[in-house]
């Protein structure tokens, strides 16, 4: 996981605008929503982020880091809200009473991409699901591991996350040489291109950054699906927080959602 401090050196590519920067005085500062990066990759929350200044007038920081990192720095009050993909987690803090009015606001997919693996010389065709084909993944690299690599986000994104419960719904315990962690400090998808490798992506991030030489293995899978929710923290009432929620879960912030590649509203 990363360190929650270290979410905060990731918003300086994130800043408010200059233009919002009496009303983010007015207001006690720009209200800080924490993103998980997929959703920043994707331009899914500097999309809703541009919206809902030109509607509200209200200046956004978006901080950026994984789903686990951002959650962890909403239950500490030092970030205002969040948009995340993490539902399991999401749930825990509610059910704590850390977080207040978390809505679902977008619905996605992650997908399993790479080269076609090859199983007794033939190819695996893409449209299988996700555990088939992480068990043909594992057959390959059983008889041959330099043969195949598998690269894993690594870092409590909601990406990670999913990719952790595809192995275990497979029952595989996937294991050095073939099986590695991204660096962090990197993109991922750029890494997952340049390597060749296997991996658990966010559909609409591969959509803005994926492609060759590598393909989508699986997509539709149940195993696969992702929900995005958008929460306030309960440790701080920043002024803006209810009326980020109310616009991103009503009308305006539902017809962003609709029109980003790789996303659908949650109705």
């Amino acid at each position: 996981m990363l360190r929650r401090r270290s979410l905060f050196a990731a918003t300086l590519a994130y800043s408010a605008p200059a233009a919002f920067a009496r009303t983010a005085g007015a207001a006690g500062g720009p209200l800080r929503v924490g993103v998980d990066s997929a959703l920043v990759d994707s331009g899914l929350a500097a999309g809703l982020k541009r919206a809902f200044a030109a509607d509200t007038g209200i200046a956004v920081l978006l901080v950026t880091g994984a789903a686990l990192a951002i959650l962890d720095a909403v239950r500490e009050g030092e970030v205002d809200a969040a948009l995340c993909n993490a539902p399991a987690a999401e749930e825990l803090l509610e059910q704590q009473g850390l977080v207040h009015d978390r809505q679902q606001v977008a619905a996605g997919e992650f997908l399993l991409v790479g080269p076609a693996p090859r199983v007794r010389g033939r190819a695996t065709p893409p449209g299988r699901s996700g555990v088939d084909v992480l068990a043909s993944i594992r057959e390959v690299a059983a008889a041959s591991p330099a043969a195949v690599t598998f690269l894993s986000a690594g870092n409590g994104s909601g990406t990670h996350i999913v990719e952790q419960a595809l192995w275990r719904a497979a029952r595989i315990a996937p294991a050095a040489p073939w099986y590695a962690s991204a660096d962090r400090q990197r993109g991922f998808i750029a890494q997952v291109r340049a390597s060749g490798a296997y991996a658990v992506v966010e559909r609409g991030a591969w959509d803005v950054q994926g492609g060759e030489p590598l393909s989508v293995l699986v997509q539709g899978d149940p195993l696969l699906t992702e929900a995005v929710h958008a929460m306030r923290s309960f440790r701080v009432a920043h002024p803006a927080g209810k009326i980020f929620i109310a616009w991103i879960a009503g009308r305006r912030g539902q017809a962003v959602v609709s029109r980003h590649r790789g996303y659908r509203t949650y109705t």
